[in-house]
């Protein structure tokens, strides 16, 4: 089994521009209302997907048309050197909303925000301190 989430969204260009900008995910499909698009390749993981759908299209039932109000949603993704993207990620002038920081259970990162209103946690796991 496999899974990707979808999000519905008229912001559709500026989303596909900030997952690939900055996130630096790669594009699996697309057509004019639909881009499909999957994490960068690391070796020993599996790359996931998350696909982004234009409102109200013509060629959706009903229960895909509604757009997402901006609540309610947020992603975590997982990275090997949390303090080298955390600098990458600033150095693109991105506005960050939650600042690099350690967590008593043993998160270090750090949160932006994508175009659609979405948190987007960057973490990296490590062991909490004692």
């Amino acid at each position: 089994m496999k899974l990707n989430a979808g999000i519905i969204t008229d912001k559709l260009a500026e989303t596909k521009a900030f997952y690939t900008n900055v996130l630096n995910f790669g594009i699996t499909f697309e057509n004019d209302f639909y881009v499909l698009m999957h994490t960068p390749s690391q070796e020993g993981t599996t790359p996931t997907e998350i696909s982004f759908l234009l409102p109200n299209h013509p060629t959706q039932r009903p229960i895909f048309q509604r757009p997402f109000t901006g609540e309610g949603v947020y992603l975590t993704i997982e990275v090997d050197q949390i303090d080298a993207e955390y600098e990458r990620i600033k150095a693109l002038g991105v506005p960050i909303e939650i600042e690099l920081r350690d967590e008593p259970w043993g998160d270090r990162h750090f949160a932006i925000v994508d175009p659609n209103g979405i948190g987007i946690d960057v973490v990296m796991y490590q062991q909490p301190e004692a």
